[in-house]
């Protein structure tokens, strides 16, 4: 038998810019999803249409038509973990959604040597209507699996998603953190031989996400393999011996993931103080919010270096379409190696002042919420932003991850006195007192 779990060749995704790829009815899923383990077996193949070669080059120049992924080529051995990073469009999770035969390649192939389990976009192969438990036991068709061999899994799922409570309800009712859960346990748990895990252990808290790492590192070790896509670069480092880079769509690293993780930092380097999306057709979101910019702003001005003893202010601008909508914001702030710094948002609670529009209707128009970084605060270094918008607290309807970054440069004055560079994320200024305590007592010093 091959050793091989995935090969990819020559994989193309070309997306027509605009196109609205249409949701089927509760009879078409569960046919899907009885179809799926059969599907799973043949290769998912580019398959010819009418246009011709020289349409579709004409097609793939157009304005209208971008390509998501362009001849990339890789493979992946039973047992490996392997870490695909990049930017954010770079074609990360295009590749995942082919693996999981959730998308058709244009061009090339990618063939898969065992049964799948994905964890992709929040709510990716539930069903809302479905409860809990009903999801847990169609999941495990889809994969394949038989129902017995689901019963045995069962509680364990359960235990490790932390959702007994809500078991019976249905998850168009679960928060993003519980649906991420159940999702989560589904995938590692019913024993898939490749387990596809993308970026959405981004919505769990720390302990949560310390738990899915630790189950994804058993899954390695019980011989099977691993895709994980990520902006924490540190997962990729303990989880991934190996990693692939992708930019603009194409592999341009592979290799030990310490190697590839240094060309990445080198690459995105780079700060870039503000992204503006003046099209709202074009820009991040939905038909309820899409975001119109994200900036850093110190000392009044766009800035993407600032003096680490300025205030930084984090500016989020966004378009909302819904009257009435009860909206929230919140900001992710990552070091250079996607590790969360902090994470803050416009609730009362974590608020320094009273915020107007704070749980009232938002009229439709356009907004800009504001977020300030003391100075003094930050380290010396690069840091990136993820930029979150919300409604009911609790439905993320914007999640762009390191839509800005900006970096802190020191002024001087501490690093001289220090006689080099502070230890840690954070670099505050903390009030320090000594007092004198009087002269030496005689007994001072004395072994008691």
């Amino acid at each position: 038998m091959s050793d091989i779990a995935v090969r990819v060749e020559n994989l193309g995704k070309r997306y027509r810019i605009g196109q609205i790829v249409g949701y089927g009815t509760l009879r078409e899923s569960l046919t899907n999803a009885v179809a799926a383990p059969f599907r799973r077996l043949r290769p998912a193949r580019h398959e010819p249409s009418p246009t011709s070669h020289h349409e579709l080059g004409a097609m793939s120049h157009e304005p209208n038509f971008i390509w998501a992924l362009k001849d990339v080529s890789f493979e992946v051995k039973r047992g490996e973990a392997v870490g695909i990073i990049g930017r954010n469009g770079s074609g990360k999770t295009t590749i995942l959604k082919i693996l999981s035969r959730i998308t058709a390649p244009t061009e090339g192939c990618a063939e898969i040597y065992g049964r799948v389990g994905s964890l992709l976009e929040v709510g990716t192969g539930f069903h809302p209507e479905l409860t809990g438990r009903e999801n847990i036991y169609l999941n495990g068709a889809v994969i394949g699996m038989g129902r017995a061999e689901i019963k045995r899994k069962f509680d364990e799922i359960v235990a490790f998603a932390e959702i007994e409570k809500f078991l019976d309800t249905p998850v168009k009712r679960y928060s993003s953190g519980m649906y991420v859960r159940l999702a989560f346990a589904v995938a590692a748990h019913l024993e898939p031989e490749i387990l596809v895990v993308d970026e959405v252990l981004a919505v769990g808290d720390a302990a949560f996400q310390k738990k899915c790492l630790g189950k994804m590192g058993d899954v390695t070790k019980e011989g099977r393999t691993v895709l994980f896509v990520t902006h924490n670069l540190s997962s990729v480092v303990n989880l991934c011996p190996r990693a692939i880079l992708l930019v603009e769509g194409k592999k341009t690293s592979e290799g030990l993931s310490s190697d590839v993780i240094g060309k990445y930092i080198a690459m995105t380097s780079e700060s870039r103080g503000e992204s503006v999306w003046d099209d709202w057709r074009r820009a991040p979101g939905n038909e309820k919010i899409r975001l119109h910019a994200v900036r850093i702003v110190s000392d009044g001005k766009v800035a993407c270096s600032v003096d680490i003893d300025k205030d930084v202010k984090v500016e989020i601008e966004f378009w909302n379409f819904e009257a009435g909508a009860r909206l929230h914001t919140s900001i992710h702030l990552l070091d250079k190696m996607g590790v969360a710094v902090l994470a803050s948002a416009n609730l009362p609670s974590a608020n320094l002042m009273k915020d107007e529009w704070f749980d009232k209707p938002h009229p439709v128009g356009l907004y800009r919420t504001v977020c300030t970084l003391p100075g003094n605060f930050l380290n010396e270094g690069l840091y990136s932003i993820n930029a979150i918008v919300l409604t009911n607290l609790t439905n993320i309807e914007v999640f762009e991850r390191e839509v800005i970054s900006f970096t802190v440069h020191e002024s001087g004055a501490m690093r001289k006195e220090y006689g080099g560079g502070w230890l840690g994320v954070v670099r505050p200024k903390l009030a320090w007192q000594t007092e004198y305590q009087g002269p030496l007592n005689s007994r001072d010093g004395e072994s008691q």
